[in-house]
């Protein structure tokens, strides 16, 4: 049986539906602005004295939210995880520590599973900080800190489900995140020690000598080999490129592909050629503890696709060369 709905209709007021969602929720979080005072500023302060643990715990659709709110301060340079209430109740509150402290989120501050926890969290004397949308709340009498996460109106249509307040906690829990990060003096490097496996984490980490080809991979030639052994050193070594060294075993020169081109343009007699007078004379070079990220910049500045390494600016035999293609492998996109 067909509906007698119309589907325009229907449409429209899915539309207008999710437009009040956002709304609401783009309102709860904005009013969140002019409740960041001397409070917020002591949780910030307090939180990053912390001698021992940051720990969150929360209960249903709150919890999930506290499970993001760790993820994210411990990303951030503040370690710190989620404890559930209920198991805390069952022995997991042996985790806690009286240097520690504790973040509970509640919006009605009534939660029973996180006031049972609360005599256990007092005799050990740890500080707590409470997230509530009910100041006058038991949860939040009974904190150090609170700060306010109330909302006008949920965005539920039946004014039930957490959406609203939910999403403020949230927003909420990254500004203490990077309030903290900030407060650290928290920089790239360290973030990117926490994610190796992420772009970010190569960027900032992964260094051409972590790339690069050594030893009998090195495409090499002398500058007076003749230029069928240089085209054979080039095809084998397959990276479209070699160095050529003088007599000192120092790079002074590269032949390239497009410098084959060149000489064919330029040489009838190019098979009887040395290398000395087809190579590109002072080639770009780098030091091997340069970031990929860097090296690639460098190449797509240049317009090459190879760079030869070095120990340092020193010495002037290369150790190593990298290819274009061994940092886009990795997933290396531009310079940080």
């Amino acid at each position: 049986m067909k509906s007698s709905r119309s589907p325009g209709k229907g449409v429209n007021t899915s539309i207008k539906s999710a437009k009040r969602v956002l709304r609401i929720e783009a309102e709860a979080v904005k009013a969140l602005i002019d409740r960041i005072d001397k409070e917020f500023e002591k949780t910030v302060d307090l939180i990053y004295s912390c001698k021992g643990k940051v720990v969150l715990t929360g209960i249903g659709k709150s919890g999930l939210i506290c499970q993001k709110i760790a993820s994210t301060l411990t990303s951030m340079g503040t370690p710190a995880f989620f404890l559930h209430p209920v198991e805390g109740l069952h022995g997991d509150l042996g985790v806690l520590d009286k240097r520690d402290i504790l973040i509970a989120v509640s919006n009605s501050g009534e939660t029973e599973e996180i006031l049972r926890i609360l005599p256990t969290v007092k005799r050990m004397g740890i500080k707590l900080i409470t997230l509530c949308g009910n100041p006058r709340s038991t949860l939040a009498l009974s904190s150090d800190l609170v700060l306010n996460i109330s909302v006008k109106e949920e965005a539920c249509s039946l004014g039930l489900a957490p959406t609203a307040s939910t999403t403020a906690t949230l927003a909420l829990g990254d500004a203490l995140a990077v309030a903290l990060l900030e407060r650290r003096g928290f920089r790239e490097e360290e973030f990117a020690l926490i994610h190796p496996g992420g772009i970010l984490g190569k960027r900032l980490l992964l260094r051409v000598e972590d790339l690069m080809h050594t030893g009998s991979e090195i495409p090499w030639v002398k500058e007076n080999t003749r230029m069928k052994d240089v085209l054979m050193e080039i095809t084998t070594k397959r990276l479209g490129v070699t160095g050529v060294s003088n007599g000192k075993g120092e790079l002074v020169g590269v032949i390239t592909d497009g410098d084959l081109r060149r000489a064919l343009e330029k040489y009838d007699d190019i098979m009887e050629r040395k290398a000395k007078d087809i190579m590109t004379k002072n080639p770009k070079r780098i030091e091997k503890n340069t970031l990929a990220a860097r090296a690639l910049h460098l190449m797509e500045r240049h317009a090459i696709t190879s760079l030869f390494i070095y120990q340092n600016d020193k010495i002037k035999k290369a150790i190593g060369i990298v290819h274009l293609h061994d940092i886009l492998g990795r997933g290396i996109l531009g310079e940080p």
